[in-house]
């Protein structure tokens, strides 16, 4: 009576529950915690209004772009520390060496590497935005050649590069 799914699997199987596990730890850990304190509180929560504040009041793709790069930049620095967290505990004491696909150093690695993915299909997702805006498909029935494009919507172009001079002498 009470129990739950994870708790009546756990009692069928002999296998002890997710609350178990970090009850257990917790216990075993005191010690080790009174001699290294860590802080209680959350890490700060980073301070979002100015930048849902801009999105809201961006009107083109370029504006938008420009406030989710902001906040992609600022939010690097925290991203890359948790995965570097993150690697450090799948690399504690070389358990790593030899573990296999499923074991828990690789499940830590696989979030490191998570951890950062989310820059990386942000970036997609805003390019994608971009290249909408700036640079969409032509449509099946429209030659290549025959897309109108206004100046002002090319890119600058690339500057010169220098004349090749002779090569560095060895």
């Amino acid at each position: 009576m009470g129990r739950d799914a994870e708790q009546i699997a756990a009692a069928r199987y002999g296998i002890a529950t997710r609350g178990d596990l970090l009850r257990w730890a917790r216990r075993d850990a005191e010690s080790f915690l009174s001699e290294h304190p860590l802080p209680d509180e959350p890490l700060p929560t980073p301070d979002l209004t100015p930048y849902l504040t801009a999105l809201a009041e961006a009107q083109r793709p370029a504006e938008a772009s420009a406030v989710t790069r902001h906040l992609l930049d600022a939010a690097e620095p925290v991203l890359r520390a948790v995965s570097d967290y993150l690697l450090a505990a799948a690399q504690w004491r070389g358990q790593n060496r030899g573990a296999k696909l499923d074991s828990p150093p690789k499940m830590l690695m696989t979030a490191a590497g998570h951890s950062l993915s989310v820059l990386g299909l942000a970036d997609a997702a805003d390019l994608a935005a971009l290249r909408a805006a700036y640079d969409p498909a032509p449509s099946p029935d429209t030659p290549a050649h025959d897309r109108p494009r206004a100046a002002s919507d090319l890119p600058p172009a690339p500057p010169k590069s220098p004349p090749a001079g002779p090569a560095p002498s060895r």
